[in-house]
């Protein structure tokens, strides 16, 4: 068994003159996904750690997020959509297929 059994990581990074998370509020997803695997009891050794991260080179499709070790990569728009995840993939462990982002979606 790995240290956490799911790591998430979301996108906060900031360009100039480009697109990028930070532009879609990612930080406030961050957030609210930290406070809601917490209230749920999911944070720390055996369960999940929510990251923050720099580019993770998606942008054409940000705000983005992925949750490993699936390797499941998230678009989303507000915070009912990291609700789902949380609910559905963190703790459930049935990934959102609605919002997986696109295998072909880059920078």
């Amino acid at each position: 068994m790995s240290y956490y059994r799911h790591h998430i990581f979301f996108c906060l990074n900031q360009r100039d003159n480009e697109a990028a998370c930070a532009q879609h509020d990612a930080q406030a997803a961050f957030d609210h996904c930290k406070s809601r695997v917490k209230a749920a009891g999911l944070a720390g050794p055996g369960g999940v750690r929510v990251n923050k991260a720099g580019c993770l080179d998606r942008c054409a499709g940000g705000p983005v997020a992925v949750v490993y070790p699936e390797a499941v990569w998230y678009t989303y728009v507000d915070k009912a959509d990291i609700d789902e995840i949380v609910q559905s993939h963190l703790v459930d462990g049935r990934p959102v297929e609605r919002l997986k982002l696109a295998p072909d979606v880059g920078r």
